[in-house]
């Protein structure tokens, strides 16, 4: 169930490939900071999300720059942030000089200009740790000087317009440095600092092109960038699910999503099956989606009961206030012995089919959607038994809402879908050949077109 949603013209081939859960996402540079601690990628998912939305509304050039320096410094802990630029001449020029608190602090401010050149001759990425002034004065005059503990610094190189080949790219370096005791930059800070130049690089680019082409690129690489993070957020089904035989599948109808699907191991050792769906498409949601995911993991992981981890949720998006948009989730709560705990805030309900009758049972009991109410404290809505054969089917709108070519009001439909699944669990297929198959059928239905994302899970109890 979708609030304010805005519809956009996407469409894709009608193959039902899914979106791939990005293993290999890790070779993007957008997505080497993920570590697999659920609080650490949360922050860092929405620190490089926020910057991707907040330069994509920006048409100022020395804005996005201020930004990605003021986040850098924010991110990493640093004192100072600078974007060094080459000149024609080869000579460097501080073009943006940042301090911890936001303020400007000048154009001819000292920094440590070796490392620097070091970056920019090598063309690779370097973190230093000073821990005595020897180390000091082997690491330049200026880093002995200032007194600096620990520095950061990128290169950054923009490629000529497109058909100007013989013209130089734009090069220069990010550098931040910080003069605390403690402070030491690990390579999850070197890994996301240099994911945050890459925005440096595409604002300089996008400044070289024509104005009617720089809309466009200026989009692509951000959603690219988003796409990325939010591909490497998708979960693969958990290995230890002794009792149950699980799938999903999710296609987005633009480049990043405002759905998600996830499978979390609690501490109690049970297992949260999770289907979300925010409203609308492009970054705002695929924000919101990344960082509500990051977030359930976490409470989940940390020994949070359902109901508590989705009141925190929704207080959470409460104070983002983000203007028409709310989350809507359904989680299934499932132990080895077949009982599971349904809670919904706001999703459409699961289809259950069940083996001993060969019915299928809507369970349409919910709460309001995450992100409407601050003061909703949310509650298990459903407990049952799922027997050997049973099979619950979750999904987003986008399903159900698939329109046959050239007529908008003929849709794929619940009671479509109804059918569809009693036809499929009635024989034994798993749950990937069942998801896979739902899939099928819709895109078959609506001729491999979609104006919105579609994403299904299916659990089987074996």
């Amino acid at each position: 169930m979708f609030w304010n949603r805005k519809k956009g013209d996407s469409a894709s081939k009608p193959e039902p490939e899914a979106q791939k859960p990005a293993a290999a996402a890790g070779a993007e540079p957008a997505a080497h900071f993920i570590t697999g601690d659920s609080s650490l990628d949360r922050k860092s998912v929405e620190l490089l999300l926020a910057v991707i939305a907040r330069i994509s509304q920006s048409r100022d050039l020395e804005n996005k720059l201020t930004e990605i320096v003021d986040r850098s410094i924010e991110f990493a802990t640093a004192e100072r942030g600078l974007l060094i630029l080459v000149g024609d001449d080869g000579a460097t020029q501080v073009r943006v000089a940042r301090s911890r608190d936001g303020q400007n602090i000048g154009e001819n401010v000292r920094f440590s200009s070796s490392i620097v050149k070091k970056v920019l001759e090598q063309n690779r990425p370097h973190k230093a740790t000073v821990n005595s002034e020897a180390e000091a004065l082997d690491l330049g005059r200026s880093v002995y000087d200032l007194k600096l503990r620990a520095v950061m610094c990128v290169p950054i190189s923009t490629p000529p317009p497109p058909g100007q080949a013989s013209d130089k790219p734009q090069r220069g370096a990010l550098y931040i440095d910080s003069r605390a005791a403690t402070r030491e930059f690990t390579e999850r800070d070197l890994s996301l600092f240099a994911a945050l130049s890459q925005h440096i690089s595409i604002a300089l680019q996008n400044e070289r092109l024509h104005l009617d082409s720089i809309e466009k690129t200026r989009l692509e690489q951000s959603l690219e960038l988003a796409s990325a993070v939010q591909n490497s957020l998708m979960p693969q089904v958990p290995k230890d699910r002794t009792g149950w035989d699980l799938a999903g599948w999710y296609r987005p109808a633009e480049r990043t999503s405002g759905d998600f699907f996830d499978f979390v191991k609690a501490r109690d050792q049970r297992l949260a099956v999770v289907i979300g769906d925010v409203s609308g498409h492009g970054i705002g949601p695929a924000l919101i989606t990344a960082s509500a995911q990051a977030s359930l993991r976490s409470y989940l992981r940390v020994g949070q009961d359902a109901s508590s981890a989705l009141t925190m949720l929704n207080q959470d998006l409460c104070e983002r206030d983000e203007a028409g948009m709310f989350l809507t989730l359904l989680m299934v709560v499932l132990s080895n012995d077949g009982r599971c705990e349904l809670l919904n805030a706001g999703h459409h309900g699961p289809l259950v089919w069940r083996a001993r009758t060969r019915e299928v049972i809507s369970i349409d009991k919910h709460g309001p959607a995450l992100g409407w109410v601050a003061e909703t404290t949310y509650s298990v809505d459903e407990s049952m038994v799922l027997e050997r054969g049973d099979v619950l089917l979750s999904y987003t709108d986008g399903l159900i809402e698939s329109h046959a070519p050239g007529d908008r009001d003929r849709l794929f439909g619940v009671e479509r879908l109804r059918v569809l699944l009693g036809e499929l669990a009635s024989h034994p297929h798993d749950a990937q050949t069942i998801s896979r198959s739902i899939a099928e059928a819709a895109l078959s239905f609506s001729d491999g077109k979609h104006e919105d994302d579609i994403t299904l899970v299916v659990v089987r109890k074996t």
